[in-house]
């Protein structure tokens, strides 16, 4: 929803009616992830995609259908058959999507999770997809963390699932549909909600405000990381050097990191990327980094030789192999970058493919599915994939 949430407030501001689209669940390679979302505006405007031109045709006119009757409809894509002109994914994939009619009567809430994305506050959204009774279908509730009030989906059971497994998924940043039975059962099937999880943007923490750091800034932003560089040399570390950059802060690097995860602020999505080859910075900041519970992902700029001295002192502040196992260094996957920019590419590249559980192979040359599912299972959920 993110992609189309400007427009979207823009008409249910003024009061209008739009035909909403939602990719609620993926099998396969399907193109676009759950939570994709296509628009049909008042004036019949086409916002957003579902499936990158696939189905947009198909989900165009069901939207409009949608708008008129008030009745949402959970509508299944897969691959397109010998007539030419079926309805399908060329690319092989199915997947599920859940096309409803979304105003200011039947999404009052949708002012109250634009601000909280806008201040960056953690939301989801849970909508029931799929349900014996027609009357539950559509509902639609909000899971905030430390919000104890209940749900209003019909029982407390569900209200207890659907609330446990939603704020499990928004930890985790990922949208789902999970799967219960009807009165919110976890063994059961025939209820289906599907969960937006709207978490603040994942964290990228770049050490070293060197002309490579510049070049991993904007392609972390473009990943859609907030973007922070830290360095402790002030004439460095300079707003004007790092546009791209959310924040540039002037601190010891390791004393910076430790502050933010004694603050919370460092999570499971985090990834940090240490580009100061400088024993004297790299050491301290990777001896704090490499002993925190939950990060993404840490990678260390240098040479061979760097590498082989830097393990060495690791090991001498007492680092086990353990810990020294979570490093990647020299940082990076080989494409055989040389100028800063492709060295971003690089380091992006491992980055995305130790997200996914990628090879870094060339696809040309692997058999199998294209896209990888990101496995961070919750517990008691029953994930449809």
């Amino acid at each position: 929803m993110r992609e189309v949430l400007d427009d979207l407030m823009r008409w249910w501001g003024a009061g209008e009616t739009v035909g909403v689209g939602t990719v609620v669940a993926t099998f396969q390679s399907a193109p676009r992830p759950p939570g994709a979302s296509m628009l049909v505006g008042p004036g019949g405007e086409a916002v957003g995609s579902v499936s990158g031109g696939c189905v947009e045709g198909a989900v165009y006119e069901l939207a409009q259908s949608v708008v008129d009757s008030g009745e949402p409809v959970l509508e299944r894509y897969g691959v397109s058959d010998d007539d030419a002109f079926a309805v399908g994914l060329t690319c092989g994939g199915i997947l599920d999507v859940f096309v409803e009619k979304v105003s200011r009567e039947t999404f009052p809430e949708l002012a109250e999770v634009a601000a909280d994305l806008e201040a960056g506050r953690p939301v989801a959204v849970a909508t029931v997809v799929e349900h014996p009774d027609p009357a539950l279908l559509g509902r639609r509730v909000l899971v905030r963390p430390g919000d104890e009030q209940p749900l209003g989906l019909g029982s407390d059971r569900m209200d207890d699932a659907v609330r446990d497994d939603a704020l499990g998924l928004l930890a985790a940043g990922r949208s789902e549909t999970l799967g219960y039975g009807p009165d919110g059962e976890r063994r059961g099937e025939g209820m289906r909600v599907f969960v937006w999880a709207f978490a603040p943007k994942p964290r990228m923490l770049v050490f070293g405000a060197i002309d490579f750091a510049a070049a991993v800034a904007r392609v972390g932003a473009f990943l859609g990381y907030h973007v922070t560089v830290c360095d402790a040399r002030p004439v460095f570390a300079t707003a004007t050097r790092f546009p791209e950059a959310d924040e540039v802060v002037v601190d010891w690097p390791h004393r910076y990191l430790a502050a933010e995860a004694e603050a919370g602020r460092v999570d499971a999505r985090t990834v940090l990327c240490v580009l100061t080859h400088d024993p004297k910075f790299d050491v301290p900041l990777l001896e704090v980094a490499l002993r925190l519970p939950d990060v993404a992902y840490v990678g260390a700029m240098g040479s061979r030789r760097t590498h082989d001295d830097r393990l060495a002192r690791l090991r001498d502040v007492g680092i086990t192999d353990d810990e020294l196992a979570r490093l990647s260094s020299p940082i990076g996957l080989d494409l055989g970058a040389r100028t800063p920019e492709e060295t971003a590419i690089s380091i992006a590249a491992e980055i995305v493919a130790s997200r996914w559980g990628g090879t870094g192979e060339r696809l040309a040359e692997r058999p199998g599915r294209i896209h990888h599912d990101l496995a961070l299972p919750v517990e008691g959920a029953s994930l449809h994939r």
